[in-house]
Parts: C-alpha cells; sequence; structure tokens
C-alpha cells in the first residue's frame, strides 16, 4: 500500500507564491524520480516539473525561473515552490512518484490533486 498526499493549494494574487507539498508512505523500498503536472480546465494534463532521486531537476518552459523543485529523501516528500504566480498557472497540480515498493515492485503513483487559483 502506496499513497501520495498532496497540500498547499489555494487562492492567491497574481505576483504572489505558493508552495506545494506531496508526502509519500506506505512499504516504500525506495523513490525513484518525482513530479508535478498540472491540468488547466479545457486543455491537456502538462509536466510541470520533475526532479530525479539525486536532486536534479527539470522544468517546463513556461514555469523556468520562477518555480522549483526539491524533495526531502527522509521524509519521501517533494516540493514545488511556485513564485510570481500568473493567471495562466492556474490548474490542479498533481504530484507523481515512481516507486519501488518493499516487494520490489515498481510503478508510478499519483496524488489526489490540489487546486491552485491564481487572479489577476
Amino acid at each position: 500500500q502506496v499513497q501520495l498526499v498532496e497540500s498547499g493549494g489555494g487562492l492567491v494574487q497574481a505576483g504572489e507564491s505558493l508552495r506545494l507539498s506531496c508526502a509519500a508512505s506506505g512499504w516504500i523500498y525506495r523513490i525513484n524520480a518525482m513530479g508535478w503536472y498540472r491540468q488547466a480546465p479545457g486543455k491537456q494534463r502538462e509536466l510541470v516539473a520533475a526532479i530525479t532521486s539525486g536532486g536534479s531537476p527539470n522544468y517546463a518552459d513556461s514555469v523556468k525561473g520562477r518555480f522549483t523543485i526539491s524533495r526531502d529523501n527522509a521524509r519521501n516528500t517533494v516540493y514545488l515552490q511556485m513564485n510570481g504566480l500568473k493567471p495562466e498557472d492556474t490548474a490542479v497540480y498533481y504530484c507523481n512518484a515512481d516507486i519501488t515498493r518493499r516487494g520490489y515492485l515498481r510503478d508510478d503513483y499519483w496524488g489526489q490533486g490540489t487546486q491552485v487559483t491564481v487572479s489577476s
């Protein structure tokens, strides 16, 4: 049993900041890559940021320079610091993790999603 629980979404004005958290729990042997995706109304899901187990990040062009992904391996948690938020960042944000369970089964897991709304 493995689950990802997200938190930190909310309603903010343009230019403000939010920090999303995603904590994995359960019978975890190893967490490999982790990432954040988002889906805005009427749009396809897109990758926002990803981070390897060693801490190497990658970002979508639309958020590069504004968002920072990080992780705390001791707490099985990934974060997304979002600065300089824009109305176009409004979306449901989903955490994703590539996890190897204690039985050495490897699979992708998803959080429940957290709403981020940015007003102009």
